[in-house]
């Protein structure tokens, strides 16, 4: 009754590599540049001094290959979730249960689900507060979040 569609596979195939060795037999042995890729660079860099004269060093150092790069940047996009304390009555940490709807196979409807992390809270959060944790290095046996902002405080 509720079958989904397959997906159609694609009628155009991609370009073939073949085309790309031919050109570089014949000509020179320089490697190829697009003329393209360097006003992006160079753009780049201009929009990044424009708002920020500290970003420029930055900046430049990326856009030459440079090893000192920000350590967010090095670190990756670091999973964050928002929630509501559930407990807060241990020192320094927190309860933050997390919502989420899940489709329901067989039924199709929208089932809460929800899970709870322990947070590392040195903001003093307190419980009924709606707070954004994020994930951080193991920092006991059971806390590998921490809170990051206290998106809205509890109401009394």
């Amino acid at each position: 009754m509720f079958r989904r569609k397959k997906k159609d596979e694609p009628t155009e195939q991609p370009a073939s590599p073949e085309v790309a060795p031919e050109t570089a037999e014949a000509g020179t042995s320089e490697p190829v540049t697009t003329e393209a890729s360097a006003p992006v660079e160079t753009e780049v860099a201009a929009e990044a001094s424009a708002s920020d004269p500290t970003a420029t060093a930055e900046s430049t150092e990326a856009a030459a290959g440079g090893t000192s790069a920000s350590t967010k940047s090095r670190r990756g996009n670091r999973v964050q979730k928002v929630g509501i304390v559930s407990s807060d009555k241990m020192q320094k940490t927190v309860i933050v249960r997390v919502d989420r709807q899940v489709l329901h196979t067989k039924y199709r409807r929208y089932v809460r689900r929800t899970s709870k992390f322990m947070a590392h809270d040195d903001l003093g959060a307190t419980t009924g507060d709606r707070v954004r944790i994020v994930e951080t290095r193991p920092l006991s046996a059971k806390k590998r979040w921490r809170v990051v902002e206290i998106v809205q405080k509890a109401a009394k």
